[in-house]
């Protein structure tokens, strides 16, 4: 089995990194083209990868074709892949936005795996939701669903809207951990802790939470209620984000994302 990886970007170069390690893989070199001669050029530092500058020279030869571009690049890409691609290969896409029907009509090929990744992909922590083009067969699927869980873990969905909503939940939700985190690393530092000691409390109260929550069945709110007492520090916290709309924010600020996922699917038809 040859794979190859179109774009060593963040996702497309996690990937890589991931599947190179894998068993499925054997001794075989993961293939990976890139337009930028400096990234190519770090890239190439890994032994396990083998490195391109034209399509020509690997799309041809690979059974297993990774897109990860920005999806504003990829019709270009499409244009120059068209001539190179055969129906046989797997075409996984990695990009938000881009559909199947389009991929297939912009490559003319049939069998199309979309994803949705997450950035925690990069530490072996992603989750990575994929649905696939009726002509993928359970075999096929299977390999492909071994490859993306080099990097964390892979949930199959039986549509495409299911994919945008990823978007808005495990897609974009990092950043909206880390949103979170940066607010309470400046309330930290505002109450006289420094940088260092800011960042430890931060770091190690998101790390523990997240660990009680996989420890068992309790649902957060479960949990919220076990720390927070009646007339409590932890109670008043919670009070002001309810008095302030916070919960309904979150879940507004997601359904944005989930949305904008689905525009970009519109645009790029």
């Amino acid at each position: 089995m040859k794979i190859l990886v179109i774009g060593a970007g963040n996702m497309g170069l996690t990937y890589a990194e991931g599947m190179s390690q894998a068993p499925i893989i054997g001794k075989r070199k993961i293939m990976i083209y890139d337009i930028m001669h400096e990234t190519r050029e770090a890239v190439a530092k890994n032994t396990n990868f083998e490195v391109f500058d034209k399509l020509e020279n690997c799309l041809p030869k690979a059974d297993i074709v990774f897109i990860g571009v920005k999806p504003f690049h990829c019709e270009d890409l499409f244009n120059e892949m068209k001539a190179l691609t055969n129906p046989q290969q797997i075409i996984v896409s990695l990009m938000a936005g881009v559909r199947i029907e389009q991929i297939q009509n912009w490559l003319g090929v049939p069998k199309i795996i979309r994803t949705m990744p997450n950035l925690p992909a990069k530490v072996g922590k992603g989750v990575t939701s994929y649905t696939e083009s009726d002509a993928v067969s359970r075999v096929e699927l299977i390999t492909v669903r071994s490859l993306l869980d080099t990097t964390g873990v892979s949930i199959h969905v039986n549509s495409e809207n299911y994919i945008d909503a990823s978007t808005g939940i495990s897609g974009s939700g990092p950043a909206y951990i880390f949103y979170f985190m940066q607010s309470m690393l400046e309330a930290a530092r505002k109450m006289g802790f420094s940088e260092n000691d800011s960042k430890v409390l931060v770091s190690q109260t998101f790390e523990g939470a997240v660990a009680l929550f996989n420890d068992d069945d309790s649902s957060p709110q479960t949990w919220m209620n076990r720390v927070a007492s009646k007339g409590g520090t932890t109670r008043a916290a919670l009070d002001s984000m309810e008095d302030n709309n916070v919960k309904e924010l979150i879940k507004e600020a997601a359904f944005a994302a989930f949305d904008r996922a689905v525009e970009m699917g519109k645009e790029n038809g």
